[in-house]
């Protein structure tokens, strides 16, 4: 293998470890590392848990023999902090270890590092090599990388629809069921989505009809903030998203007001605008979103031209009359069968 096939080699292998704090970090990055000696892992390690020790703490402490470290290669997927947050400056440790070597898999543009970590390792003597399998290591955290770039949250907007393209029947009546369109499957794998996201957004409509818990019951992990768009007050205090259970912002045109896990953020004079929930969401550090719904709420921000991704299913039934689905023209770029429903992905071209 050539040096840079070896980097790559190394960086894979970065990557699968970082996939594993999905859910765990956020609204930290996703960050793996491995270090080498001779052509041969001695150690590895992910940033597990948010606040908890980083990925080049975790690798560095699982190399049996520290002695090594002074003749090792350290691969990182992002650059390694300089600042003091929830845990001292990883550059820090690099330095003080000795390591003579570290290669990176991309710049961290948050403010606070954005180069700074990589310039005190060279200032230091150490050989920094920069950009290996950059476009996966941005990929992987893109939701870090838009929050910090684009002042907001990433955005995914997810629905169901019938084969003839509409998302529900006509209802009138509250409380109401929600009517199905895709399987247990589906609705699994959903959750495990929510577990994902530090967010969860419905609008009125959604939240006054299907009256959802929007919580995680057939996934484990950590329950997402719950979003509601209720611009003028017109929901009942009965409802599920008012229970206090998790922590939910409320957004209305109404009044400011705290209670519990349980909060009114009044956004005056923006009649409650995609722009304007999104950012006061960065302000909440709510690092990505999952908006289920309903179609009104979906297509604003698509007309906002704010979202990220798209996960639409397509279950085996026809309503023949209802909600509209979204409107939103998109090339998937993967698709996959989920029981008897149609799983499509697609992305945002700027992405």
């Amino acid at each position: 293998m050539t040096i840079d096939e070896q980097h790559k080699h190394y960086m894979h292998r970065c990557l699968q470890l970082a996939a594993n704090g999905m859910g765990h970090v956020a609204p930290n990055p996703m960050v793996g590392s491995v270090i080498v000696y001779n052509d041969k892992i001695i150690g590895e390690g992910y940033h597990r848990q948010y606040g908890g020790p980083h990925a080049e703490v975790h690798a560095i402490a699982s190399v049996a023999d520290q002695h090594l470290l002074q003749q090792s290669t350290l691969y990182v997927n992002l650059e390694p902090c300089a600042h003091f947050g929830k845990t001292p400056p990883c550059a820090d440790l690099i330095i003080e270890k000795k390591i003579p070597r570290v290669v990176i898999g991309s710049v961290d543009t948050f403010s606070k590092v954005a180069g700074k970590g990589i310039e005190r390792m060279r200032n230091a003597g150490i050989e920094v090599t920069v950009a290996i399998l950059e476009k996966e290591s941005r990929w992987l955290n893109r939701r870090f990388f838009t929050f910090h770039e684009k002042k907001r949250p990433y955005i995914i907007l997810k629905w169901a629809q019938t084969r003839d393209g509409f998302v529900d029947v006509i209802r009138q009546a509250t409380p109401a069921r929600p009517t199905w369109i895709t399987n247990d499957e589906c609705r699994m794998l959903v959750h495990k989505w929510r577990s994902e996201e530090m967010g969860i957004l419905v609008g009125t409509n959604t939240a006054l009809l299907d009256n959802p818990m929007l919580n995680l019951r057939s996934w484990s992990g950590k329950a997402p903030i719950r979003i509601v768009i209720d611009r003028n007050m017109r929901l009942p205090q009965h409802l599920h998203v008012f229970d206090k259970s998790q922590p939910t912002l409320v957004f209305t045109s109404c009044y400011n007001n705290t209670e519990d896990n349980l909060r009114f953020i009044q956004l005056e004079g923006q009649q409650c605008q995609a722009g304007s929930i999104l950012d006061a969401c960065y302000q909440e550090n709510i690092q990505s979103i999952l908006i289920e719904g309903g179609s009104q709420t979906l297509q604003r921000f698509i007309d906002a031209q704010l979202w990220d991704e798209v996960r639409r299913f397509t279950g085996d039934v026809y309503f023949l009359n209802g909600i509209a689905a979204p409107k939103l023209p998109f090339i998937p770029c993967y698709e996959e069968q989920v029981g008897n429903s149609l799983l499509e992905i697609g992305y945002k071209e700027s992405n």
